[in-house]
Formats: structure tokens, sequence, C-alpha cells
């Protein structure tokens, strides 16, 4: 099924996430990612994203997050139409990663 995206819940990623499962892909901007980060998140920003840009997941699921669940889903689009098979994103994005009393970092 080709340009589907899965919707993830914060506790989900996060538990991939911390079982080696998941390369979580935070397609926010740099300024979004100083201010609040996802712990472990690798930036790739949707303004100038380029599906080769994200870094081998070695074995991983990609999943992509941004600030509310748009974005994620924007970038999973784009890199499955670049032909790969990227078709997660972190439903809610931060706002629910924050909600699920999910840790975040403040700053690099």
């Amino acid at each position: 099924m080709a340009n589907q995206v899965q919707d993830l819940t914060p506790d989900e990623v996060s538990k991939g996430v911390a079982e080696g499962r998941y390369l979580l892909v935070d397609v926010r901007e740099p300024n979004e990612v100083e201010a609040e980060a996802y712990p472990y998140g690798v930036v790739v920003p949707l303004s100038t994203f380029d599906p080769k840009a994200i870094p081998d997941p070695q074995g991983k699921e990609v999943v992509f997050a941004c600030r509310s669940g748009k974005r994620s889903v924007t970038a999973s689009l784009a890199a499955q139409a670049a032909g790969l098979p990227y078709d997660k994103h972190l439903a809610g994005g931060m706002l629910g990663w924050k909600a699920a009393g999910l840790p975040s970092k403040v700053g690099d």
C-alpha cells in the first residue's frame, strides 16, 4: 500500500526508540529543536527536506516526528515518493509526546 502513513502513539515510539527498533527523525526547524528536542532524535528539517539526508537506520524503522503530527506525515510521504519504505510517524508530535508525560530535552 503506497502512500500510507501509520500513526504511532508517543508511548509506542518512546518504547521502540528505547528498544532500538526505531530511528526518530525530527523534521522540525532548528530553532524549534533548540527550544525543545526529542531525546535521541535525528534532525532533518522539512524546509530543506531531502530523504537522502536521513542517516542509515541500520535495520531500525524510521519514524518521523514534528510539533503536532502534520509535517511528519508530509515527510513520510516525501520519503515514500523517493522510494524509501518510511511509513511511520509520531501522531500528535511533540504536543502529544509531552501530553503523554515523556521527557524532552531543552537546548543542544
